[in-house]
């Protein structure tokens, strides 16, 4: 497993410069995060407050949650966290977001695993004499998420919503109206601390309370208005079982994820723009009582990628998967990883491809072609040459084993890689010429059209790295199908010797 620890020559790589850059660098100039300090694992206030100065001078994060496998999209997000982190002396957490219990498969885990893995990248940190794996699961912190509600509850900043799912969607209002206040509101903390407790000890059923936090239902962002923070869900957790039956929600589950983690720069995609003040707000509110270490972590929103035909939802291609429209997640024609690896990608081609399209904070339209051209640009150095024939016809030399004995089979030779990487050589690729060689069927023409400028009565040519020919003719079938093509073979003409263009 590789580490995301800086290469020696990483900080002399030219790499484009863009807004997430500049904010690392500003940060590291200002000394933003100077002062944390490393627990050893993610933990609370007091669990980082007894480590050590973090030795990361940045923390990134991938956090995929386990409901599918991962597609070229994720790449571009693979790319860029593991990337950054490489590049400014940090380390970037593989972590996954399993607070859903309804969605997640220990199969789409280990799928994970190996797609950051075939990319090139680890969880792995060096510092010093200390290696440590930076592999996490938010469902660890579960216990933690729920003493923070808790907390909110005890300090008047959450309660225990009791109304329909379409009362509160009526309540909420929208981008003209205000929301309007929950009756259940005005509950003391002690009540709504009890029935929280009640929640938890599944006294409650599915859907008949959720917990929400108590910002503000006139505000302009409708993502503050009173979000909920705790359903309640009987389902089987794929890493913690039955143990819970109140499962967080995503929006608050993700900041303390981070800040457990000690997490500096939170990257998101742009869907997650209207979020940010409650990330804000809630690692406000945690700071203040002392669960969670400052400076909080920051939230940062890119364009997620836009592939020109190729869809990018995973809903979309589980939905292929599930209806047998394709056979299976790595199915060649699937945008996902590894559909793209079975297709011939290569690590080096996509991320060639996730730093050429960039990063930017508007939505755009990358061109499939940017893709395709990636690899070719890849494989251009790597990938040895061949020849193969698609729909063969005979070529027989007629006087080949006059001019070179019976059943010679010539060695022949060509380079293996026509544009080898400067300052090297290409390999060889050998093979034998005979007495019959296969060609292609469009590679001969009875009577050839105007320009035509392969093999034709009366014409030469050259087999690739062998003889110059002489077309003589063909043979046929009772039905006037072309069976075998007729030629002879130059003396001394052979590719490479001298002579070899004594005959043009």
């Amino acid at each position: 497993m590789s580490s995301t620890t800086p290469i020696e020559n990483a900080k002399d790589a030219i790499r484009p410069s863009n807004f997430l850059r500049q904010i690392i660098e500003s940060d590291l100039a200002a000394g933003t995060y100077a002062s944390r300090r490393w627990g050893g694992g993610p933990g609370d206030a007091a669990h980082h407050a007894a480590g050590e100065p973090d030795p990361a001078k940045i923390r990134t994060r991938f956090p995929p949650e386990p409901n599918g496998y991962l597609h070229v999209g994720h790449a571009k997000s693979i790319c860029l966290n593991f990337g950054l982190a490489r590049d400014y002396a940090g380390v970037c957490h593989m972590r996954f977001d399993d607070t859903n219990p309804e969605k997640e498969e220990k199969e789409y885990v280990d799928s994970i695993l190996d797609a950051v893995q075939w990319l090139g990248f680890g969880w792995d940190s060096h510092f010093g004499d200390k290696n440590e794996s930076h592999l996490y699961y938010a469902s660890n912190y579960f216990d933690f998420m729920y003493r923070a509600a808790e907390y909110l509850i005890e300090a008047g900043h959450a309660y225990v919503d009791e109304q329909t799912p379409e009362e509160m969607r009526a309540n909420r209002g929208d981008f003209g109206k205000p929301g309007v206040d929950s009756p259940y509101r005005s509950r003391t903390p002690a009540e709504n601390l009890a029935r929280f407790r009640e929640m938890r000890d599944g006294k409650l059923a599915d859907g008949a309370a959720v917990l929400r936090a108590k910002i503000d239902m006139a505000s302009p962002n409708i993502n503050m208005r009173d979000p909920a923070i705790y359903r309640i869900r009987r389902a089987t957790h794929h890493n913690t079982g039955d143990a819970w039956c109140i499962y967080p929600m995503y929006t608050f589950a993700h900041p303390i994820e981070d800040a457990l983690e000690q997490i500096t720069h939170s990257i998101c995609t742009l869907e997650f723009e209207d979020q940010r003040p409650f990330y804000d707000w809630l690692m406000d509110r945690l700071c203040e009582g002392g669960l969670l270490a400052a400076p909080a972590p920051k939230q940062y929103e890119f364009a997620r990628l836009n592939l020109t035909y190729v869809i990018t939802s995973k809903r979309k291609l589980a939905q292929l998967v599930n209806e047998g429209k394709v056979n299976g997640w790595d199915d060649p024609r699937m945008p996902t990883i590894v559909g793209l690896r079975r297709r011939g990608y290569t690590p080096a081609a996509i991320q060639m491809f996730a730093e050429r399209i960039g990063v930017t904070k508007s939505d755009s339209w990358i061109d499939y072609g940017t893709l395709e051209g990636c690899l070719r640009e890849d494989l251009e150095a790597k990938a040895h040459r061949g020849m193969a024939v698609l729909d063969p016809v005979k070529l027989v030399l007629t006087n080949w084993d006059e001019v070179m004995g019976p059943g010679h089979l010539e060695p022949c030779q060509l380079p293996a890689l026509p544009h080898p990487p400067e300052g090297t050589e290409s390999p060889i690729r050998h093979f034998t010429i005979g007495k019959e060689v296969w060609i292609e069927r469009e590679d001969f023409a009875e009577v050839p059209p105007k320009g035509y400028k392969r093999l034709f009565p009366g014409n030469k040519v050259r087999l690739k790295g062998g003889y110059v020919i002489e077309c003589t003719g063909c043979t046929k079938d009772a039905d006037g199908n072309i069976t075998e093509v007729l030629a002879t073979v130059v003396p001394d003409t052979k590719s490479g010797t001298p002579g070899a263009d004594s005959v043009k």
